[in-house]
């Protein structure tokens, strides 16, 4: 990634962002002045600002700072050339004002002036907004609201199985699986044990048979608990109002269910068109979901990071360690982008069961005592390591070239995976 100085651009601004209107505050780098004004968040008034900053220095650059990494504001300032967008975390500028201004008092101009002044002072280590190419920004929006989605429709999930257990369990029974167009269809075609008893035996097996459900076991199971089931309840004061509560829930969860799958669909197509498709495949449970989230995770662009240990320090896997005095211990990193260290973590788990050396970690570590999640967390940040080592030299994954040189190395993994 391009190291940046002061002395590179022609002004630092400052923009203290909100929903209708925008503070900024502007340094020209040949003055001491520093300059106020407020804009409006429409497009017009964003691309107006910005064609004056370069009217007002021509063939230069100019540093923005914003407590953004995106949004509308990043995505508005993204097109322009004269623009070097900086992110700065929001706590960051906070504990800067509570440092210089012990009252707590807050106004939006004077939090312009302080991203500048951190800016001015600590360039080097804020983080420049390089955006990647469209195909490769569409992709990274797509995965993080299929993931949004997915966590969406685990919430309804448990609200229609808790509704659910309220008059009508016998249904869970039916269908282990509920993310799964036959559960909605069932449910809305028969909401309540009263409904589902008169239907007849033929009619239920049509129903399972349109939705795909051939194993004439499994359906006669299923019909032979319907017509022996007996009621929870037979109060109507809770029958109906739980009963028209999942009718709600599952026309939701339905709707949700199908446009997830419309994401799938989207998303495979755009992620068959990367280049590095072959090298996110090749890694042990990356999958169809979480391979095109690995891709943008690395991105295209081979200089943003310099090696992996920023990488690692940027998704929140590096542990933070502090000291003080004689004391020194390790926390989990709190600033961090959410998605990304969900992604490897989850990831991480999923390779226990397609990857030998990371099963015979996992197992070596529980043997010791750890936990669960701190486990993962290292297996992600082990992973990592290999992931940028492929990205960084465009080779895919081999398996059998890692165990190789664990050999070759002596580890201990592998005696442990022997002996155990």
């Amino acid at each position: 990634m391009k190291a940046y100085n002061v002395n590179d651009f022609a002004a630092l601004v400052g923009i203290d962002w909100a929903d209708k209107k925008h503070d900024i505050c502007e340094h020209p780098n040949d003055t001491e002045k520093y300059h106020y004004s407020i804009i409006k968040s429409k497009p017009e008034a964003l691309h107006e600002w910005a064609m004056s900053l370069k009217q007002r220095y021509p063939n230069q650059i100019i540093a923005v700072v914003c407590e953004l990494k995106k949004g509308p504001l990043i995505y508005a300032l993204s097109k322009y050339d004269h623009l070097v967008l900086f992110t700065i975390n929001p706590s960051t500028v906070a504990k800067y004002r509570k440092a210089f201004t012990p009252s707590g008092a807050k106004d939006d101009p004077s939090d312009a002036l302080l991203q500048v002044e951190i800016l001015t002072l600590h360039m080097g280590k804020l983080n420049v907004i390089e955006p990647e190419s469209a195909a490769m920004r569409a992709l990274s929006q797509l995965v993080e609201y299929r993931r949004n989605l997915v966590q969406d429709s685990v919430d309804l999930s448990n609200k229609i199985t808790a509704a659910l257990k309220n008059y009508y369990p016998q249904a869970l029974e039916w269908f282990k699986e509920k993310d799964t167009l036959i559960f909605c269809d069932f449910i809305l075609k028969w909401p309540s044990l009263v409904h589902a008893q008169r239907a007849k035996k033929q009619t239920l097996l049509n129903f399972f048979n349109s939705h795909n459900s051939h194993y004439a076991q499994v359906n006669d199971a299923r019909i032979m608990s319907i017509k022996n089931a007996m009621p929870l309840t037979e109060d109507t004061g809770v029958i109906e109002p739980n009963q028209l509560l999942v009718e709600v829930l599952i026309a939701q969860f339905k709707v949700l269910l199908k446009g997830i799958e419309s994401l799938d669909k989207v998303i495979k197509k755009a992620y068959k068109a990367q280049n590095d498709k072959v090298i996110f495949d090749s890694f042990p449970g990356a999958g169809p979901q979480l391979a095109p989230r690995l891709l943008v995770a690395l991105g295209s662009n081979r200089d943003r990071y310099d090696d992996a240990s920023e990488l690692q320090k940027y998704a929140g896997i590096a542990p933070v360690m502090e000291r003080s005095g004689k004391k020194m211990w390790t926390h989990w990193r709190y600033s961090c982008p959410t998605f990304l260290r969900q992604t490897f973590v989850e990831w991480a788990g999923l390779s226990i069961r397609y990857s030998f050396w990371a099963k015979a970690y996992y197992e070596q570590q529980i043997s010791k005592g750890k936990p669960h999640n701190s486990i993962i967390r290292s297996l992600a940040f082990k992973w990592i390591r290999i992931v940028f080592r492929c990205w960084k030299t465009h080779t895919p994954y081999d398996e059998s070239k890692y165990l190789e040189a664990l050999k070759r190395r002596g580890s201990p993994l592998l005696k442990f995976a022997i002996n155990s």
